[in-house]
């Protein structure tokens, strides 16, 4: 019993001794110790640090937080338009995620209900379901801002803007004008597509006016098809509230955007995968929104319907070729 008592005061001293490094990072232990060193790999499950003479590797269930400059350091940003892409993004669980990104998720609220959305970039530009907006004009934000004690302030933002919608894949692009003229905290959206069947994955949302709900689980599967177009279909718990809300990745990169759970079902929720996202914002001209014209950007009319069975005749052999004869 002292042999073990004395090996354990001996490793935790060693633990605490090696705090007193000078270096970038610093991994807090739950048990109150911490580590300074340089970060060199960091998943989901695991960490390892530098420390100089030695790789120290940790459980994150045994870590309480981790402050890296270094890995910070090595994310690269591209802007693309009104979102950005970035690289070098380390994999964290989602409860540190969370507290990253938790400050882009907003809520979207309007007379007749409320949905979800995810801020893009710091200019204040936003996406959230077109069933969210459909029909309304009066809509209002709430955004929870960052405070320099680590708390987050709620603030309901009526300047709202609604750029460009679609119906037709159930998107829309609205912007938010931030009550202090300052840049807004966002999401980095995924940049090449990589999308797994069993990959973590988790929701942050609104479900049923719950804010600041977080929800997590794994892709069920990568495509799944639904009047033409491709879901990711994910054990996440998606409900009402939660539309337009982002799904992410360990590396906090929005890869889909909620949109939809199967009533009756369980663990059946889809989410509208970012390339769509992307195409739609690059594209926003041709879904602009005009309040003056209802039918301008998002809602189309139905093409006639054929009158006669059977295909046109100019579609016909040698129907085009009598024709050109003559």
């Amino acid at each position: 019993m002292f042999r073990t008592n004395l090996i354990s005061a001996l490793a935790a001293l060693a633990v605490v001794s090696i705090s007193g490094l000078s270096s970038a990072d610093t991994v807090r232990l739950k048990s109150g110790a911490s580590v300074d060193g340089t970060v060199l790999k960091r998943t989901e499950r695991r960490i390892w640090i530098d420390v100089g003479a030695d790789v120290l590797s940790f459980s994150m269930d045994d870590v309480a937080s981790v402050d890296s400059t270094s890995a910070a350091a090595n994310v690269e940003t591209r802007q693309d338009t009104l979102f950005s892409t970035a690289s070098g993004l380390a994999e964290l669980p989602p409860r540190e995620q969370a507290k990253i990104l938790g400050p882009a998720v907003i809520k979207v609220s309007t007379p007749g209900g409320l949905g979800s959305g995810v801020v893009l970039s710091r200019d204040g530009y936003a996406i959230t379901n077109a069933h969210v907006v459909q029909g309304e004009t009066n809509l209002r934000a709430t955004v929870w801002f960052a405070q320099p004690d680590g708390t987050l302030k709620r603030t309901d933002i009526d300047d709202v803007e609604l750029v460009a919608l679609n119906n037709h894949i159930d998107l829309a692009l609205i912007k938010l004008k931030h009550p202090e003229g300052k840049d807004f905290l966002f999401a980095p959206v995924q940049d090449a597509e990589k999308l797994e069947i069993g990959q973590n994955v988790f929701a942050i949302g609104n479900p049923l006016g719950l804010e600041r709900t977080l929800t997590q689980g794994v892709i069920s599967t990568t495509q799944r098809n639904f009047d033409g177009l491709t879901y990711i279909q994910t054990d996440t718990p998606i409900n009402p509230g939660n539309s337009g809300g982002p799904l992410f990745n360990t590396k906090g990169e929005v890869i889909g955007i909620t949109n939809m759970g199967i009533r009756g079902g369980e663990a059946l929720g889809f989410a509208i995968p970012a390339r769509y996202v992307k195409d739609f914002i690059r594209n926003r001209e041709a879904f602009a929104y005009d309040r003056n014209n209802p039918n301008s950007g998002h809602n189309y009319q139905k093409p006639p319907s054929r009158q006669r069975e059977g295909a046109p005749p100019s579609l016909k052999d040698g129907s085009a070729k009598g024709s050109s004869a003559k």
